[in-house]
């Protein structure tokens, strides 16, 4: 017999998500603002569209994307719930979750410092994910994953994010 999948796995995406968020909230805009021109000169890389896109967020429109993407991660927690962890909808987030925590990570790592949501991540988000795959597969539930998989999850945290974004700038009429 598989053991249940407790509320602690499909809820905990969203406590774990409001509390690394509370950290991007926190530091995420004004961290920008003061990091940029640095960023610009050390990464000359990157497209000048998506400096000025990063310019372009102010605290407020970022606060609303992340009230309409606590929206898509508390769907996925209660789809979660809902389905005793099956759901693809749910694993998806977990997986893009964990995922987004390691790319924090590496963000940190080019920096060489700190970075809005680089303390939790390795303390909340990674954590999160690693027990709550394991919670999946000891009751039977975890969906193979590949590296397509993998990609897609992260592509989806990806346009979920993008989505949020886009979304915020509309509402807050910029």
């Amino acid at each position: 017999m598989n053991p249940a999948v407790p509320p602690a796995v499909t809820f905990g995406l969203l406590v774990a998500w409001a509390l690394h968020d509370a950290e991007e909230v926190a530091f995420g805009p004004r961290w920008m603002r003061n990091h940029l021109p640095e960023l610009r000169k050390r990464f000359p890389g990157v497209p000048e569209r998506l400096w000025r896109a990063l310019e372009g967020v102010d605290q407020r429109e970022f606060t609303v994307a992340v009230g309409i993407m606590a929206a898509i991660v508390a769907a996925a927690s209660v789809q979660g719930h809902r389905t005793g962890g099956r759901s693809a909808f749910f694993q998806g987030a977990v997986d893009g979750f964990g995922l987004h925590g390691l790319v924090h990570l590496a963000q940190a790592a080019a920096v060489r410092g700190y970075t809005p949501g680089s303390v939790t991540s390795p303390l909340i988000v990674v954590p999160y994910a690693v027990w709550a795959r394991g919670r999946l597969r000891r009751a039977g539930r975890l969906r193979p994953t590949d590296v397509r998989g993998m990609v897609g999850g992260l592509a989806t945290a990806g346009a979920a994010t993008v989505l949020s974004h886009f979304v915020a700038r509309r509402l807050v009429g910029r």
